[in-house]
């Protein structure tokens, strides 16, 4: 059994789930409260961009610090900012200060860049036909956080007279029981990431040379790049269609579970079936969210288009992770990794701009068409790229 080989599946898996709790309570309240301190309507969403800007900035950080003191090591120091984020962005909520938000949002930012590579962690030691169903355990840890991260987000925002302060304290307490479960992973975990002394040494623009491994990390940038997208817009146009944040809170909720609950199967279709054919079907479930979404401004398209475009973010992102770990030796994959990671973040930072100017500006449908238009650049990616 596969968690029996490898129990460090287990607690990454989580690990992710703690992760994604403070993510459902960045995800429901960030937005509005950017819209509640920001001193010009403008500038509501740019927490949410500044949280990804902070991802961008922690990526290389992070990796050097895995190379040099261990997996283990690294995650734990994203978490640690975790920890920093809430603390901060409870106060700033508390005392109305706009700009020290965006520094907790940058902070978040960093833990999750840590997160990002939960996956990648699960994939050292895994064989290569059981490396779809390793990064599937891990990516399966967020329905736990579906599950339970919107009554907590919920039921502590209106734990103090302020709203939304006891939120982010609950972000921080999550973040420091992610400190304490890392601790427990495998020694080999917490050993540096050494590189052979006769590896030739490979730039990330060689590695985005080769063919494989640039299509790997195009699938997962615009899978992510669009889940971000419209997320970020779902609260805002939810509450300018006149719903509440209980209902906008579970929309997110189906939503979370559309990214994690095909995990179940996925990984295991990826080891079977191949990552392409899977790729195929999450451009096909994210092309479905945005056509539902364009039928109206119901509760019903609203969740039927989130829990769509949940599950088509989980195959591009298990299909790309795949095929990056077969593309690259071992020598190569902590700077391939990374590589991804700045391209997952980099698109979600520009799909998160995006958000605040077409919400502002055109409105809900103009940000689901922009998601068909990059689809379509993606099934070009995938018709022109290697089939293996």
């Amino acid at each position: 059994m596969l968690l029996k080989r490898h129990p460090q599946l287990l607690t990454l898996s989580i690990a992710q789930a703690l992760y994604w709790s403070c993510a459902i309570i960045g995800i429901a309240l960030t937005g509005l409260a950017g819209q509640r301190l920001a001193p010009w309507p403008v500038l509501a969403t740019l927490p949410l961009t500044l949280l990804v800007a902070g991802n961008l900035l922690a990526i290389g950080r992070l990796a050097g610090w895995m190379q040099r003191l261990g997996r283990a090591r690294g995650l734990q120091y994203g978490a640690a900012m975790g920890i920093a984020a809430g603390l901060l962005a409870a106060w700033s909520v508390a005392h109305a200060q706009f700009w020290p938000f965006c520094i907790a949002m940058l902070l978040l930012g960093g833990y999750q860049a840590s997160a990002g590579f939960y996956r990648f962690a699960a994939l050292d030691g895994v064989d290569a036909q059981h490396k779809g169903r390793a990064a599937a355990w891990v990516l399966a840890g967020g329905i736990a956080a579906a599950l339970l991260a919107p009554s907590l987000a919920i039921h502590t925002s209106a734990a103090f007279d302020t709203p939304m302060v006891g939120a982010y304290l609950a972000l921080a307490a999550l973040a420091t029981l992610a400190i304490l479960l890392l601790q427990g992973l495998p020694a080999s975990l917490h050993a540096p990431m050494t590189v052979p002394a006769n590896a030739v040494a490979i730039t990330r623009r060689r590695l985005w040379q080769r063919p494989p491994i640039r299509q790997a990390i195009v699938l997962s940038a615009c899978g992510h790049g669009l889940m971000i997208l419209v997320m970020n817009a779902t609260p805002l146009a939810m509450h300018g269609a006149g719903h509440t944040l209980a209902s906008s809170t579970h929309v997110i909720q189906w939503h979370v579970l559309g990214m994690f609950m095909p995990a179940l199967v996925a990984g295991k279709a990826v080891d079977r079936f191949g990552a392409i054919p899977i790729a195929w079907l999450g451009a096909a479930l994210l092309a479905a969210s945005a056509g539902v979404a364009l039928t109206g401004l119901q509760f019903w398209s609203f969740l039927l288009s989130s829990l769509l475009l949940g599950a088509g973010w989980n195959l591009l992102i298990l299909a790309g992770t795949t095929l990056l770990a077969k593309a690259c030796t071992p020598p190569e994959a902590s700077q391939a990794q990374a590589l991804m990671e700045w391209a997952n973040n980099g698109s979600a930072a520009a799909m998160s701009f995006s958000c605040g100017v077409l919400i502002q500006t055109l409105g809900w449908h103009a940000v689901n068409v922009l998601m068909l238009l990059v689809l379509l650049v993606l099934a070009i990616v995938l018709v022109r790229g290697p089939k293996r």
